[in-house]
């Protein structure tokens, strides 16, 4: 496995509504992870998205599915998976650096993508997460 240089290189930083998802953050994985974007179909993974943890111990943005032309779902969870956490902040799918929420307060309605499918799941593997709407 290739190690980044977290460095070296230009700074970027991508505007939106990242502190608006992600109302409070108290812990999340120290160091954060790269993530396995190999399956993920869009180009930059918004603040708020799912974070999973595969069975091979890699973590990846959880799956999207299209209802008409866009992503605009959670996908189900792949076999032998796990939800891991929320993703802090928006990231491009080129370089794939995440911090990963696991103690905090998540602002569902401000989501990427609609949270109801997969919520109960999610609550009950993840309870340190608060779930506020503004």
């Amino acid at each position: 496995m290739a190690v980044a240089d977290l460095t070296k290189g230009p700074k970027e930083f991508v505007s939106g509504i990242d502190n608006v998802v992600i109302v409070n953050y108290f812990d999340g994985i120290r160091g954060g992870r790269t993530l396995d974007v190999a399956d993920y179909p869009l180009d930059t993974i918004q603040a708020g998205h799912l974070i999973i943890k595969k069975s091979d111990g890699n973590f990846a943005p959880m799956p999207v599915a299209k209802t008409s032309d866009e992503y605009d779902k959670y996908d189900s969870l792949p076999g032998s998976a796990s939800y891991a956490g929320y993703l802090v902040a928006t990231i491009s799918k080129d370089k794939p650096f995440a911090a990963i929420m696991v103690r905090g307060t998540v602002n569902p309605k401000a989501a990427p993508f609609d949270l109801s499918t997969v919520l109960e799941d999610v609550k009950g593997a993840l309870p340190l997460i608060d779930y506020q709407e503004d």
